[in-house]
């Protein structure tokens, strides 16, 4: 079995999932949405948003911030500046795509929702006390 020291609280085991969840969004929207180009709706928003001229090296840009940001959210360092800068992306984002791509969204309305409730979490995570470890004294 594992020594003591690698016991891992379930209140420990949820708050590090939910950081992970919080963080692989990033990542994947980062990564894959737009680095990689395998959502291109993504880079049509951009090209809205900025123009045609921008789009594709402001869409790498958004996206290498995103993924930065999730490596962020995993390591759990000053989450409270952490998850002040997710709601700044979100809400900056979210007002210029409905301001200037509102076409291009599936639904602006569950967007918003959607993003609210991930700021929730990411707010919830970022207020957490530290997590104390098991390791006997």
């Amino acid at each position: 079995m594992f020594p003591l020291r690698f016991v891992i609280a379930p209140r420990q085991r949820f708050h590090i999932a939910l950081r992970i969840l919080i963080g692989s969004v990033w990542v994947f929207h980062g990564l894959y949405s737009k680095l990689l180009d395998g959502i291109p709706r993504h880079r049509m928003i951009v090209a809205q948003v900025l123009g045609e001229d921008l789009a594709k090296v402001a869409t790498y840009a958004v996206g290498t911030c995103e993924v930065l940001l999730g490596f962020w959210v995993f390591s759990h360092r000053f989450p409270r500046a952490c998850a002040a800068v997710q709601t700044m992306a979100i809400v900056t984002m979210n007002t210029l795509e409905i301001a200037r791509a509102r076409e291009l969204l599936i639904s602006a309305p569950g967007m918003v929702a959607l993003n609210a409730a991930f700021l929730a979490l990411g707010w919830y995570s970022a207020t957490r006390p530290p997590l104390q470890s098991n390791q006997p004294a």
